[in-house]
């Protein structure tokens, strides 16, 4: 239908790998920022209370706020910082394999409630300090969460989006306030640190911080699960696919980065329009909305060959992780967690199946794993 195709409401759909990349990391291609939602005509659609707190977060934010709250969090994906992280991860792994083991030996286990989504909690919460005890609760509130983040929720679906949202608030603004009053050798400490030395108004830094360490929480568990389910998913469903790669294990990298290719974790991302502007060909008003199709533009033929078939020796390119300024922080730690895993499990695992495929939540935006049956 084309590089970018008018969608059904005020908006349009960008599915071109190179059109897609251009929204991306252009710098006239905004967030959908408050400054835009309050120059619509429909402002309903934009009061839902998730919908509000969500705006307030890095991924809704245009610069220069969205610049200086980025900055203050440091390298997340640095180097130093994924070493650091790379012990955590691995005993995280282990652990969560022999919980796996020992249900593979009674019969069939669900991959996903007993490892992929517990991997990116243990990891990120271990790294934020929350307590293990409380992991069941931030997962279930963040699963809710996300409905305010669809293209079109509808009401009841804001109203659990509401619930969880003053849940996150509630719970991270405690966290802050608890860390704050108990500093600690860990990276929220850290945070306040630095927030301390730019924000002389304590409420005012103790309400950025909730944002920042909330969206760092929650950006990190639905995506990396997804895609742990997704790549176990798409290894076993080719006789032969899961033998092979454990015969050639310099490959593990590679069959993680198609799996980010073949079934983005993230399907869809919006920005606006901040000039009159012409993309690929189709004139497009100030202020309209474009939504960035990373399936459709993983899948442009015209950048990976055979763009349908699930290849692990392809050497093509994704745009999963985004682009420009709203790159993903969480890439290199994703991709971490994701190998370390897929590492173990050849190993442990060599004749691991699916028993049955992925069940997905139906979603538009935020794709979600909810159960997936293995066997050995």
């Amino acid at each position: 239908m084309g590089d970018v195709v008018r969608a059904p409401w005020d908006a349009y759909f960008v599915t071109g790998f190179d059109v897609c990349s251009e929204v991306l990391r252009g710098r006239n291609w905004l967030a959908p920022d408050f400054a835009w939602q309050e120059r619509q005509e429909d402002t309903e659609r934009w009061d839902a209370i998730a919908t509000q707190e969500m705006t307030k977060t890095l991924s809704r934010l245009n610069a220069p706020a969205h610049t200086c709250q980025r900055r203050s969090l440091g390298n997340l994906s640095g180097r130093s910082t994924i070493q650091r992280l790379t012990p955590q991860v691995e005993q995280d792994v282990t652990r969560l394999l022999d919980e796996l083991a020992e249900k593979l030996r009674r019969g069939e286990a669900d991959f996903v409630s007993t490892v992929s989504e517990q991997l990116p909690i243990s990891t990120i919460g271990s790294w934020l300090g929350i307590p293990p005890e409380d992991y069941p609760h931030i997962l279930e509130i963040t699963h809710n969460q996300v409905h305010a983040q669809e293209l079109l929720p509808t009401k009841s679906e804001l109203a659990v989006s509401a619930e969880a949202t003053m849940h996150l608030r509630a719970y991270f603004t405690e966290m802050v306030k608890q860390r704050r009053a108990n500093p600690g050798n860990d990276v929220l400490t850290g945070w306040i640190h630095t927030w301390d030395a730019m924000e002389p108004d304590r409420e005012a830094a103790d309400e950025i911080l909730y944002r920042l360490t909330m969206f760092v929480a929650i950006a990190s568990l639905e995506t990396t699960a997804t895609l742990l389910s997704s790549m176990v998913a798409l290894l076993l469903r080719e006789p032969g696919r899961w033998a092979w790669l454990a015969e050639h294990p310099g490959y593990i990298d590679a069959a993680v980065d198609e799996a980010l290719r073949y079934d983005p974790p993230i399907h869809i991302n919006t920005r606006i329009a901040a000039d009159d502007t012409v993309l690929a060909g189709v004139p497009i008003a100030k202020d309209s909305m474009v939504h960035v199709m990373y399936g459709a533009a993983n899948h442009d033929p015209r950048r990976n060959d055979a763009p349908d078939a699930f290849d692990i020796e392809r050497t093509g390119t994704h745009l999963t992780f985004g682009g420009g300024v709203h790159y993903c922080m969480g890439a290199a730690l994703a991709r971490l967690e994701a190998r370390t895993l897929l590492a173990q499990l050849l190993k442990r695992f060599p004749t691991l199946r699916a028993v049955t495929g992925p069940s997905y939540a139906p979603r538009l935006v935020f794709r979600r794993v909810t159960s997936m049956s293995v066997a050995i």
